[in-house]
């Protein structure tokens, strides 16, 4: 079984389905036609045929039945038994389209949308946000794995038109061949007015990222954090899958009155370490599930990736003790496990005092 799990990784999850898919369909289509051509009352045929309807063939027995309809043995049945028998036919080829089209809808959505990058745009009010930084724009960028060197440079050239003040990195490049380092390369062209900062993920080596980053001009947060602007304090922390993030000794430079922004990659520290008095945390990690079902991240059920489940799987959260939290899908490939329902993604937010 692992074997054949490591051939469908190599070979590709959507290519690997859809070969098995066509396989199952043609074999329901050619039992179909089997079925209703033979006046043989086996009932053997008939129920492989409901099997592999049920089991993604719906397409191949509707393409049977239909087709070939018209040539099936006179019926010698009751109409009352005739109509029953038509009854569960047609029951049974529609729940076969139902489960045979479900999984086609998704793997046309990760052939196409899900892998368009998308820009999303937020304002984000605080009454803590200086007034006199207010429009101020921060784009952040999280999970960026095997994202090519083109790709990273397209979504440098649309950042540049965009006018940004400050830029995030969530962590989680690929360290495999050093890829990181023309990532690093792209990002490091993007312009913004007050720098470029980021954290490490768990893939990511720090003792190799960190001084890449900063050959590059960039300025890793480790535990630690920075004045941006009057008003405005920057924290970052360790990954915990790998080190030991320290939330109180990032935050540990700013002024009472200071917006505290903490970036960090994995969101379930913040439900492990006291967060009183950040204003907004960005986090990353969860990929929204990766493949999800119409965007239902069914596998952060299963708690690997995250201790909380669907908490953290998208979008707007409150860490423990109240804290705004916004957890971004990310922005690259996984390597050869394809996005579904998962868009990659680069946030902006303008930031406004209310």
């Amino acid at each position: 079984m692992r074997a054949i799990a490591v051939w469908i990784l190599r070979f590709g999850i959507i290519e690997a389905f859809l070969i098995g898919f066509a396989t199952v369909n043609l074999l329901t289509f050619l039992l179909s036609v089997k079925v209703t051509q033979s006046a043989d009352k086996h009932p053997l045929p008939k129920t492989m045929l409901i099997i592999l309807t049920l089991a993604l063939g719906g397409i191949g027995a509707f393409l049977g039945f239909v087709m070939y309809k018209a040539k099936q043995p006179k019926c010698t049945d009751t109409p009352a038994d005739s109509q029953h028998k038509s009854r569960k036919q047609k029951l049974v080829l529609s729940i076969g389209l139902v489960i045979a089209i479900i999984p086609l809808i998704h793997i046309a959505h990760g052939l196409t949308l899900s892998r368009i990058i998308r820009y999303i745009e937020i304002n984000f009010t605080s009454e803590n946000w200086p007034s006199e930084l207010d429009g101020y724009r921060i784009a952040f960028m999280t999970d960026l794995h095997t994202i090519s060197d083109d790709a990273m440079r397209n979504v440098a050239a649309d950042l540049n038109e965009r006018n940004l003040d400050l830029l995030l990195l969530g962590g989680d490049f690929s360290m495999h061949y050093a890829h990181y380092v023309g990532t690093l390369r792209e990002i490091a062209q993007i312009r913004t007015t007050d720098g470029i900062f980021g954290v490490e993920g768990n893939h990511d080596a720090f003792f190799r990222l960190f001084p890449a980053m900063e050959q590059l001009g960039m300025i890793p947060l480790d535990n630690s954090g920075m004045h941006i602007q009057n008003g405005f304090f920057l924290a970052g922390v360790q990954d915990m899958w790998n080190r030991n993030p320290y939330i109180a000794a990032a935050v540990s430079g700013a002024y009472p009155d200071d917006f505290i922004l903490l970036v960090s990659h994995n969101p379930d520290v913040l439900m492990r370490q006291p967060s009183a008095g950040i204003d907004l945390v960005l986090a990353g990690h969860t990929h929204r599930g990766q493949i999800s079902f119409f965007g239902y991240p069914m596998y952060l059920l299963l708690s690997s990736i995250s201790h909380y489940g669907t908490r953290f799987s998208y979008g707007f959260s409150y860490s423990a003790d109240g804290v705004p939290m916004f957890v971004s899908s990310g922005l690259g490939p996984y390597y050869n496990i394809p996005r579904i329902f998962s868009r990659p993604e680069v946030v902006i937010f303008t930031m406004l005092s209310q």
